[in-house]
């Protein structure tokens, strides 16, 4: 399954919520509402989710594997980063 796309929104006045994400895969699959988040370890991307009743939040969407995890949110900061450094008009 190939990534064939990456739109980011970014957020501004938050301190840890930085962009969402939306993600395309081999031109025919879109997931929406990844979260691109400044944890204490750095950037990480978060799946959508929706809470439950008890308050917890279960992943609507998620990888499998930790590879597919890996190639995602690679794909997901390397666009968010582009989209950062590009000047604003």
């Amino acid at each position: 399954m190939d990534i064939t796309e990456v739109k980011i929104s970014p957020i501004s006045g938050d301190e840890k919520l930085k962009a969402f994400a939306t993600v395309t895969f081999d031109d025919c699959f879109l997931v929406r509402d990844l979260k691109i988040i400044n944890g204490k370890k750095g950037f990480f991307v978060a799946m959508p989710s929706r809470k439950m009743k008890d308050g917890t939040f279960k992943d609507i969407a998620h990888p499998l594997n930790n590879a597919m995890r890996q190639q995602l949110e690679a794909k997901v900061l390397e666009e968010y980063n582009k989209s950062i450094e590009e000047p604003k008009s």
